[in-house]
């Protein structure tokens, strides 16, 4: 991993008004993302299995999505990280949105998506999709979804303690999101967006080369997209507590996950979900 020097020196997007500064925005990191399958209960018992965890539900269009809590629920303001579980509705598997909460979102969302717009304008960018309201989803200039949520985020009003799976019976203690990785169609300016909403990046990787953004103590990574294939976001990971890795492995594997070899990061657990989407485990 190497500083990135003279790239990191281009000029960035910083727009203000008067004493506060709209970009790049304040957060505290990467909340929660949300994965979207055909079969949401099972996918459900999935991750209860993997993660030591509790589980709540919301009533949604006839089922529910779930939500696999990161963390402890800290009330009264129902604050943690999580993650979603959608409903694909012939839509096909795939990982949906990450959220990044920002701090007075509430109060600046209109002034922070209009200074994001311009930025990506004056920078010559693709336009953003924009969505509306406080929960609003706008999509990057690749079609990524992407969610801003007043800083702390908390875990949907609607959501309640599930009954579908006893609670802490999983394999890992969760600790919340370490990082996730994009696959974008061009990384440099795929790098010019996201300095845009985070600032500076951090490190550039080489083989495969990626590029790392530091956002609170949760990590973005960008990666340019294998040819033929389209922008998405690739994979997630998850914080933990310290685990046996052999245990572990034994157990994900009877639940139906493909663990993935990765031998040149031994502090990395890396497996595909019964549906194939693709997670990693960091002991933290």
């Amino acid at each position: 991993m190497v500083g990135l020097g003279a790239a990191a020196a281009l000029p960035l997007s910083s727009v203000a008004t008067g004493a506060q500064q709209l970009l790049p925005i304040n957060t505290p990191g990467v909340d929660h993302l949300d994965i979207i399958v055909p079969d949401v209960a099972a996918s459900a018992r999935f991750y209860m299995s993997a993660f030591n965890t509790r589980l709540h539900a919301q009533p949604f269009q006839g089922g529910f999505r779930y939500f696999i809590l990161l963390g402890e629920l800290q009330l009264p303001g129902r604050e943690v990280r999580y993650l979603a579980i959608g409903d694909s509705r012939g839509r096909g598997t795939y990982i949906g949105h990450f959220c990044t909460s920002v701090v007075n979102w509430r109060r600046d969302s209109a002034a922070i998506m209009a200074a994001i717009t311009d930025s990506v304008a004056k920078a010559g960018l693709s336009p953003i999709t924009a969505g509306a309201g406080i929960g609003g989803i706008f999509s990057d200039p690749d079609g990524i979804e992407i969610q801003f949520l007043p800083a702390p985020d908390t875990l949907v009003t609607a959501a309640v303690p599930s009954d579908l799976v006893p609670p802490n019976q999983g394999l890992l203690t969760p600790r919340g999101v370490d990082h996730v990785l994009l696959h974008v169609a061009n990384l440099e300016k795929g790098v010019q967006f996201y300095r845009i909403l985070y600032g500076k990046e951090a490190v550039r990787e080489g083989a495969p080369e990626r590029v790392w953004f530091q956002i609170g103590n949760t990590r973005l990574g960008l990666q340019q997209a294998p040819a033929g294939q389209k922008p998405r976001i690739d994979h997630f990971g998850i914080k933990v507590a310290a685990f046996d890795r052999t245990r572990v492995t034994e157990g994900l594997q009877k639940l139906g996950a493909q663990v993935i070899a990765s031998p040149e990061e031994p502090g990395v657990l890396r497996f595909r979900d019964l549906d194939g989407i693709t997670l990693e485990i960091r002991a933290s």
